[in-house]
């Protein structure tokens, strides 16, 4: 990767924590804090100064056990949580010279609709059950300015052709497909307004190994063919060993260890990154 390739996306220093914090816990760190958890006050620091880069066309793996914050990280990254503190950049926003995170509620809209796809680990809180699938998509469509209901309907019909929804099921609500379908129809959503950063949060979690496997193919097929950027969270090192190019490992809320995946899972530093590397193995 050449050293002068300007990031996607540039995090630095995020912090999110739930409670008020208190003299004996000092900011997250402290001897009082079991795990990420103040005894005294009872807050809980989910993310610790994050920081990394996401370049262009590459693949961010983010890996952790449940509690470690990665989930509360991509919440923060597409604005479902506010931060307690710290700066994100887009370099498609602004020249990447604005703070995502002291932007206005209306700008940060404007970002999600724009500028970021997500796809739910749930795919209820990314889709409208009810909304007929291609519905869905328009809705993404209007909410970036569309009014074109014919270009709606093209582009709807070749979304969901690309993430294989046959068309004669596209006035269909997702409601009535399966886990699987339901993740490609949040794919198809999220990448129709040619988004250059998706965030995928535990898309596989809970679905069939097969099912699960042809949702990664065209994870990998689709990345290549648009090359997008992706950060992608994931507990599972077998998804992230098929799809990211580097990975950041999480532990109580903080960023212990990253580099190239090959790397990472071959020969990890951290003793807990030797742990998760050998339960796998």
């Amino acid at each position: 990767m050449a050293v002068f390739e300007v990031p996607v996306l540039s995090i630095k220093n995020l912090n999110k924590q739930y409670g008020p914090g208190c003299s004996q816990c000092k900011g997250g760190e402290s001897a009082y804090l079991v795990k990420n958890y103040c005894q005294v006050c009872g807050t809980v620091y989910a993310c610790r100064d994050v920081s990394f880069d996401v370049f262009p066309g590459e693949v961010l793996g983010i890996v952790g056990e449940s509690g470690s914050g990665k989930s509360t990280l991509m919440q923060c990254l597409y604005f479902d949580q506010e931060v307690s503190a710290g700066e994100a950049y887009l370099a498609d926003y602004e020249n990447g010279m604005k703070n995502l995170f002291q932007e206005s509620s209306q700008q940060q809209r404007y970002i999600r609709n724009h500028v970021m796809g997500k796809v739910y680990q749930n795919p209820i809180l990314g889709l409208k059950m009810n909304f007929s699938s291609i519905g869905n998509i328009a809705e993404n469509l209007i909410a970036a300015g569309s009014r074109d209901v014919g270009m709606m309907e093209g582009k709807g019909t070749a979304l969901l052709n690309k993430v294989n929804i046959p068309v004669h099921r596209r006035k269909e609500a997702p409601k009535n497909f399966s886990g699987g379908m339901q993740q490609r129809v949040q794919i198809a959503k999220a990448l129709s307004n040619n988004p250059p950063l998706l965030l995928l949060d535990e898309v596989t979690t809970g679905l069939d190994l097969s099912v699960q496997a042809s949702v990664l193919d065209l994870i990998k097929n689709l990345q290549r063919e648009l090359n997008i950027s992706i950060v992608l969270v994931s507990h599972d090192l077998g998804v992230i060993r098929m799809l990211a190019d580097r990975t950041l490992v999480m532990l109580e809320g903080k960023v212990i260890e990253q580099g190239l995946t090959d790397q990472i899972l071959e020969d990890p530093q951290h003793p807990y990154t030797q742990q998760l590397v050998h339960s796998l193995l």
